[in-house]
């Protein structure tokens, strides 16, 4: 049985070590032989370097560490100069540091391009002399392959005016890219985030995003087959439909993948369940904007992109949904050609980030470190039909949010926010949940699912009868057919005292 290559992001290590390595070689090969100059973006551990790596040994002509491999016998493996510049390492927190750490780089792939390191008063100067220098020595076009592009940027978000000066130095770097493309050969350039071509790579006309690509949507990530095959041996006997609802669903067109990481941590832990992926990193800057933009989180339900808000990510134009999307936090659930060109419908793309995400809102937006507890006890109260207990638990929630919480028009759409809250716990626990649910004569706040009983649930402000729209509108009618129990649920609250002030609850007689 091959070892798990956990931890592991280069090529000649794991088949050094014998290690599990789903062929990535026919994608590479096809991204060589169609185009010179690629950008992908892709979700935190989800196999990016170790593509780029894949493709650093392709064009040095390492044939036979690829025996074996779709690629081995029909590419013609000439050797070219190759600058790998990656900025996955160390903490970026201005732009001379940046600079600093560029000069390292450079001086790092000089040192192995056996060159000797240039001068020059600027940093663009610099990569472009580095580049002459590597095409001059070996005679070849060279290959610039750049890893976590964005990490400087996205280390330092949160300060706007840090954040733009690292984002001109960025781009003032990588603009040399342009103006050496006779030396150049092929260029990849991959990271999380999907900054705007304006903002960072203007004037790189002829850079291919294959970000949302059907033909190479499984570039990164493991395939229903890979695991099947590759990874049988070690999921002999476990529950593939299990596995599947837990960690697949990352789409981007074209077939849905598995985060890499998952599955390697899920086998390693001897096939137990778990939030591998999310725990590896809160997503504390996602949180702050969800609070900041107050953010309605049942939208979730129904949020829909055209291609271009998702290439408009900037320093000062930061959607949460997208954001949320370029993070994996959402993914391409489906999409729709229309005369205005693409929309694409998001989804949560599993059942780990749904109850991560979902968790980490709840603790976050009601400053409380007791979600768990109180959404399993609403969970359990609903399971069992017991509505004294439930209105206990949703009183005894509300009342431990802080009051600052309340303060500086954070909420000034209460309703919003408690139905955000309501939706935050719940999903936390998987329920089948359908946040504004449409029906013919409006939408209820909350439809929950369970095997045997269904709960319509109305939120109001000030005693404006929740559940009496919920009777008049006769928003249960759809579900009369599904012979199940259900409960009309209508929650009123007082703005004033900060918690609700009513729950009025009626079983349907049908």
């Amino acid at each position: 049985m091959k070892k798990l290559p956990i931890g592991i992001s280069t090529l000649r290590k794991i088949k050094e070590n014998n290690c599990v390595y789903i062929d990535k070689t026919k994608i590479a090969l096809k991204l060589i032989e169609n185009g010179s100059y690629y950008f992908l973006s892709r979700p935190r551990r989800f196999g990016k370097t170790l593509f780029l790596d894949t493709l650093k040994e392709i064009f040095s002509g390492n044939k036979e560490l690829f025996k074996g491999l779709y690629i081995y016998d029909k590419h013609d493996f000439k050797k070219y100069p190759v600058i790998h510049i990656s900025f996955g390492s160390g903490g970026i927190k201005d732009a001379t540091t940046l600079n600093s750490r560029i000069k390292e780089i450079l001086e790092e792939n000089c040192l192995l391009l056996s060159i000797d390191m240039p001068t020059s008063e600027t940093i663009g100067g610099l990569f472009k002399k580095v580049i002459l220098q590597a095409m001059k020595r070996h005679g070849e076009r060279v290959v610039i392959l750049i890893d976590e592009y964005d990490k400087p940027i996205l280390d330092n978000i949160e300060d706007s005016k840090r954040a733009k000066e690292i984002r001109e130095e960025l781009k003032n770097f990588y603009s040399v890219i342009k103006d050496s493309d006779p030396y150049i050969e092929f260029v990849f350039i991959t990271g999380v985030s999907k900054f705007s071509k304006v903002s960072l790579f203007s004037g790189l006309n002829n850079l291919n995003d294959i970000t949302i690509d059907k033909k190479y949507a499984t570039i990164c990530g493991y395939t229903q087959k890979d695991l099947e095959t590759e990874f049988a041996e070690h999921l002999k006997g476990q529950d593939f439909e299990k596995i599947k609802k837990w960690y697949n669903g990352y789409r981007w067109l074209g077939e849905s993948v598995y985060n890499p990481f998952d599955i390697l941590l899920f086998i390693s832990k001897g096939c137990e369940f778990g939030n591998y992926w999310f725990s590896t990193a809160t997503p504390t800057f996602l949180l702050k904007m969800i609070e900041k933009n107050r953010y309605h989180l049942p939208n979730l339900e129904r949020a829909v992109k055209d291609y271009r808000m998702l290439d408009s990510f900037d320093v000062d134009n930061i959607d949460v949904e997208v954001l949320m999307w370029q993070t994996g936090y959402l993914t391409i659930a489906k999409e729709e050609k229309t005369v205005r060109g693409m929309f694409y419908y998001l989804d949560i793309p599993n059942y780990e980030v749904e109850l991560s995400l979902f968790g980490s809102i709840a603790d976050y937006i009601t400053k409380s470190h007791n979600s768990a507890i109180i959404s399993n006890n609403l969970y359990l109260s609903l399971l069992n039909k017991n509505l004294d207990m439930f209105m206990q638990e949703l009183k005894s929630l509300y009342a431990s949010i802080p009051y600052n919480n309340f303060t500086g028009e954070k909420l000034y759409e209460y309703e919003g926010y408690y139905v955000s809250v309501f939706y935050a716990y719940m999903k936390a626990l998987g329920v089948d949940l359908i946040a504004e649910d449409v029906t013919n004569k409006g939408r209820i706040d909350i439809t929950l699912k369970f095997d045997d009983v269904i709960y319509i649930i109305e939120f109001k402000e000030d005693g404006k009868g929740a559940l009496n729209q919920i009777k008049e509108k006769k928003y249960y009618e759809k579900y009369l057919s599904e012979e199940k129990e259900i409960y009309l649920i209508g929650i009123e609250f007082d703005k004033n005292e900060r918690n609700i002030n009513n729950i009025l609850i009626e079983k349907l007689i049908h």
